[in-house]
């Protein structure tokens, strides 16, 4: 299979290259992109993967963009690999632009304001948009334990999260979203076709070649 490795990862190796894979994002970004290219269908159908994948790294619903991205894929008809491989859209290095860009726009939606101070938190500080939701991550695991336990549940931490950052984040980031995605969209479907048609060229060549060997020879 394509995508099968020979030598198996152990489980935390895997977890740590999702987050900084080896040879860097640089290089991930080019072997998804040569992946994308070779996917054995139409350059639209492709795309409309592709669109799907870039869409939905513009969700706050951070875990579960494979599965927002695959779900739009097949609705769209489009190539579920492809968006798969496009929710690396979203990384590292493009996080902190998409948040901010999918905060600024929710908020200016929402006729609210986005200062520093919504983005601090009672911990003391400065958190910024990733430790924001691993703090609502933690005060969610809390309220959980807190089920089971004499703990009091609070939540006042994850009411404040919902309103200052992961609902102008959903709301905002659909505008963004779809813009990046249509480009994505519109850029890649010339660049697909040409690769798969300057590939079919060669291998029609190599074909020939095996059949006229005489012409090899000269």
């Amino acid at each position: 299979m394509v995508f099968r490795r020979r030598d198996r990862r152990p489980l935390w190796r895997a977890g740590l290259e999702m987050l900084w894979p080896r040879g860097g994002w640089g290089r991930a970004a080019q072997y998804v992109k040569h992946r994308v290219r070779r996917l054995p269908d139409t350059p639209e159908k492709i795309a409309r993967g592709i669109w799907a994948g870039v869409f939905a790294s513009f969700t706050p619903f951070y875990g579960l963009h494979f599965f927002i991205a695959a779900g739009m894929a097949k609705i769209m008809r489009g190539n579920i690999l492809a968006s798969l491989m496009a929710t690396f859209f979203g990384n590292p290095l493009t996080y902190l632009p998409i948040a901010w860009s999918a905060l600024a726009t929710g908020h200016w939606l929402l006729g609210t304001r986005m200062d520093r101070e919504l983005l601090g938190t009672e911990r003391g500080g400065d958190c910024r948009i990733g430790c924001q939701f691993g703090n609502a991550f933690e005060d969610l695991w809390q309220n959980f334990v807190a089920i089971f336990t004499h703990d009091r549940m609070d939540w006042r931490g994850l009411s404040n999260f919902y309103e200052g950052v992961f609902y102008p984040y959903m709301i905002g980031g659909i505008i963004p979203g779809i813009v990046t995605a249509s480009l994505c969209y519109y850029l890649s479907v010339p660049v697909i076709r040409a690769y798969q048609n300057h590939r079919r060229k060669i291998l029609r060549e190599k074909l020939a070649q095996l059949k006229n060997p005489a012409d090899v020879q000269k």
